[in-house]
Formats: C-alpha cells, structure tokens, sequence
C-alpha cells in the first residue's frame, strides 16, 4: 500500500458525514474554512441505513403545528438539520409522526448535495495520530493522509456496547439478528437490555416467540416520566402490555451471570434476580439477543492521541467546548455531545446536537479564527432586557430542544451597551470571553429538579398552577430561568410562571415579574452598588 499525503494541513477534517458531519461541514464551509469530510460508506448516513433495525425513527415528524414560523415549528421537527435554505427541510420528505429511516437516508443525501459539501466517499480512517507540530494524521484504508490542524469526530457510537458476561459471545447481537418474526416462531427469547432497541426487538416478536423475556440490570425508565428521548418511549412498549396483562412474556430485573450454549443449539442462562434477595435461577432459552447499546470506537488512535474514555468506556470524555479532555485539538460533533447531558438532556439526537454543534462552530471560530460570538446589542435597562427574553423564550427551538444545556447569555458589562449572545452551552458560558469583565444572566428552559420522580399521569400529585407567580420556582414542567453570575458565582434566580400552552408572555405573569428581576439585579452590579 503506497501512502501519499496532502501537502499543506487543513483547518480540519470531520470524520463521519452523517447528521452532526454535514450540519458541521455546511457551518465551516458557510464560515470559509479549509474542511474535508471522510466518510466510510458510499452516501451519507450509513449508520441509517442499517439502525434502528426494524426501520421506523423514535424521533418524532410533527407536520402540523398550527404555525407557519420555521423557528416554532422547528420545536416539533426532531429530524432536519439548521440550514438557510428554509426548503431543505424533513418535513417535505415524509408525512408520518414516526418516519421511516430510509427516509432520513434521502434527506441526508440531498443535504450534502445541496451545499455540494467536501466529502470524501469510501474512505475508512483506520489510524489517527498527531505529529510533533500539532497537526493530526487520518490515514484511509488506501493509505491516504488527510491531515489538519484539528480533527473533529462525527462518528456516532459505532460499536456494540457489549456486556462483560462469560459466553455472551454466542449469542446475537441486535446489529445482525434476523427481524423476521417468523424465525422465532414458538421459540423462548431472552434480550439483554431495557432500551429502545431491546423494547423494538421484543415488540417485533409478540406475535410469533412463545415466551420473551427482557432482561437488565435497571428498572425500565419512561421517557414520558424522564424527559429524557433516550428512555423507553411508548411507540415501543406495547410489550409491557403483555407482560402485566399475564402473555407469558416478562420483564426480569437483575443480572445475568453466564450464558452457555448446548450441543442442540439452546442456552442455559444463569440469572441473579435483584428483587429476590440474589435468587440465583439457571433459565432456558432457544435465542439470546444482546440490545444493550452502542459505544465510542477509539481504537483508530495512536497512543499520543487517543481521548480518554468515560461512563464505563462508552464516551469520550469533553471540555465544554465539546473538546477531548486530554487531546487538544480534538473536538467531537453529534452523538459523543451527550457525555456532557448524558441521559438529561437531549445531547445525543439529531434534535439537540444539531444546536450543539452550531455551538460547536462558534466555539472553533472564537477560539482559533479570532471571530467573537454573534450577538446584538441592547440597552442595558430592565424592560428592554425583559422584553429581549419573553421574546426569544417564546420562539427559540434550541432552548426548547437543548433544556438546561443551551442557554442565551445577556452580557451587562459596568457602564457598557448590553450583548445578548444566543445559544451559548451553559457550562462554556461561564469563564468564556463571552462573560469575562461583568456581569451576565443566562436564560434557559428547565424542568424542575424533581420531575422525573412525579407520576405525570397522577391526578392526586399536587402541581404547581398554571401562570402562578407565587408557584413559579417549584414549577415542575418545562419554564424559562433566568439566572444571574458574576465571575461563575451565582447571585440571583428568577422562575417564570409555567403555563400550559408554552406562552410564556403575559404581561403581569410573566413580563413584570421579570423586569422586576432585571431591575433588582442589574443594581447590584458593581457600576451602580457602592460607588
């Protein structure tokens, strides 16, 4: 294999071309840097192109908004990516709630296309490493070096995320089992894991497996009770109907201790029941299935560059900036941003990353092209800045999306013009050149610190009163906050009153109450308290 190499390093090179590639390259090509994107299979989005498994998205397609304002409607559209081209949107490639992933294949393709972006097709990284002079080597399966001063990995999470269990390796994992439910006809199944793709595997079998047992460690999370997109949402759990209502199918919570496979093919399971003290019972089974996730794939990267892996491997380990912890230059775009929300917010889905990574590119810019943070200026007055926050809060999707995780950040330097910079990762925000020299408010939607632990379906649970001022701070459901810093230390907090339409600009509940806030706070900076 003859190696050959680019002759001068570019700004960067994004390996992956699926979502969090191409909505990275448009931003960088949009800002004139030097990018190339590589990209293993022969299209984008090859990922899509075999998971899920059984082909219908989790990410939900809501047509119909009542709402002809693209930023509104871009709250209940999980699957387009930010584009200027208010056309190139997913909506106009299917119509269902719960679209089918060959869709999502399209749309990625005609997105590259449509910003003709640089993507090297049928190019496979199979090493990555870093020279003395800082610049990093991605070298192809042709022996090909793409070489940048900072690489930036879209790859997802590529690997099964496989249990450490003796004899797990004769059973079948969920990226190659067969999903024709008549090869499991009258069969006894386990599936280890309590996810989506565990829950999607056992409903594909209802009809035809005459036993189906779904096995972990944790109970089953609802993503209706969690907020969190990740746990096991409803399109998927028809299959605890049939375990309560007494089918032959169950949910078993505990821990599977070894797995061995007879001369005529079935398993012998050993299984520790969490809720029976440790019982420990041998189980028999035609098929074992392994749905327990997938994993950051780091093994392309030489010793002097390999990022540190956390969350028992799974993820690469990041600064706020989205950056490698122990390599710098090293940035990660898409699926990896959830180790900073992992399982709070919604960091690792098309609909939350598309923001992060728009974070992403301005993060690049500030750090390494000398470009400030966008932003606009306001006077620094309490009802000019009230009225900038009812605004944005009742139209931003990245703060509706990116909950608790994206917020805008109001800059109120002593004796200077306000700057309202828009969606800023909380965590980046403080100690960024964005609030160095004063004073700043960060505005974001949260849910209250308890939500997970209420039944939203129980009538007897008290909730907080729609548009009460008095209930605000204890609201439960998603409400706009707006928090005062100085120098990273918290100084003041305000709730806004939540309300059941998401309208959060009512003139006495929400609109006083805030510039009330504003006018409290913006007298305790230092230009105007002890001078």
């Amino acid at each position: 294999m003859q190696r050959t190499m680019d002759s001068e390093p570019l700004d960067y090179v994004v390996v992956g071309a699926g979502p969090a590639g191409l909505q990275l390259g448009q931003l960088l090509q949009a800002a004139g840097h030097g990018y190339r994107i590589l990209e293993s299979g022969q299209a984008p989005g090859t990922f899509f192109r075999t998971f899920p498994r059984h082909r219908k998205l989790i990410s939900i397609n809501k047509v119909y908004n009542g709402t002809d304002d693209p930023e509104l409607n871009l709250r209940m559209d999980w699957n387009s990516l930010l584009s200027p081209d208010p056309e190139l949107l997913f909506a106009r490639y299917s119509r269902r709630y719960f679209p089918h992933a060959d869709d999502l294949v399209r749309y990625l393709a005609d997105f590259a296309e449509a910003f003709k972006l640089d993507i090297a097709y049928d190019t496979r990284a199979v090493r990555i490493g870093r020279g003395p002079d800082g610049v990093f080597t991605v070298t192809d399966q042709r022996g090909h070096e793409h070489r940048a001063r900072r690489l930036v990995m879209a790859t997802g999470l590529t690997l099964p995320n496989t249990p450490d269990i003796p004899g797990i390796e004769t059973a079948e994992d969920y990226s190659v089992v067969s999903v024709d439910p008549e090869d499991f006809t009258d069969q006894r199944v386990l599936i280890l894991g309590k996810g989506n793709s565990a829950l999607e595997t056992a409903d594909n079998l209802i009809e035809t497996a005459a036993v189906i047992h779904v096995a972990g460690p944790h109970s089953v999370r609802m993503a209706w009770n969690s907020h969190y997109v990740g746990h096991l949402r409803a399109v998927n759990n028809n299959f605890l109907d049939t375990y309560q209502l007494k089918s032959q199918n169950a949910l078993l919570d505990g821990h599977v201790l070894s797995i061995d496979r007879d001369d005529d093919g079935r398993y012998r399971v050993r299984f520790s029941f969490s809720r029976a003290d440790e019982v420990v019972k041998e189980l028999r089974y035609d098929r074992v299935i392994v749905c327990t996730g997938f994993r950051f794939d780091a093994s392309v990267f030489a010793p002097e560059c390999r990022p540190e892996l956390v969350i028992n491997d799974r993820f690469a380990a990041l600064t706020p900036a989205y950056e490698s912890v122990n390599v710098s230059g090293l940035y990660f775009a898409g699926t990896p941003m959830q180790q900073r929300d992992f399982k709070k917010s919604t960091g690792g889905f098309i609909h939350g990353f598309r923001y992060a990574v728009r974070a992403l590119s301005r993060i690049l810019d500030e750090r390494h092209h000398d470009r400030p943070w966008p932003h606009r200026p306001l006077d620094a007055t309490a009802p000019t800045l009230a009225d900038a926050v009812v605004t944005r809060v009742n139209r931003s999707s990245a703060l509706w999306q990116q909950f608790g995780v994206i917020a805008d950040v109001l800059a109120t330097p002593p004796g200077e013009t306000a700057r309202y910079h828009e969606e800023v990762p909380v965590a980046y925000a403080h100690g960024s050149p964005l609030t160095e020299g004063g004073d700043y408010f960060t505005i974001t939607l949260e849910y209250g610190p308890d939500h997970d632990k209420v039944d939203p379906f129980d009538i007897t649970v008290r909730r907080t009163a729609q548009n009460s001022v008095d209930d605000a701070f204890d609201a439960s459901y998603l409400h706009p906050v707006i928090r005062h810093f100085r120098g990273g230390e918290l100084l003041g907090e305000h709730h806004m009153a939540e309300n059941l339409e998401n309208e959060w600009d009512h003139p006495e509940v929400h609109h006083a109450p805030l510039a009330e806030f504003f006018a409290r706070e913006l007298e305790r900076r230092p230009s105007t308290a002890g001078r």
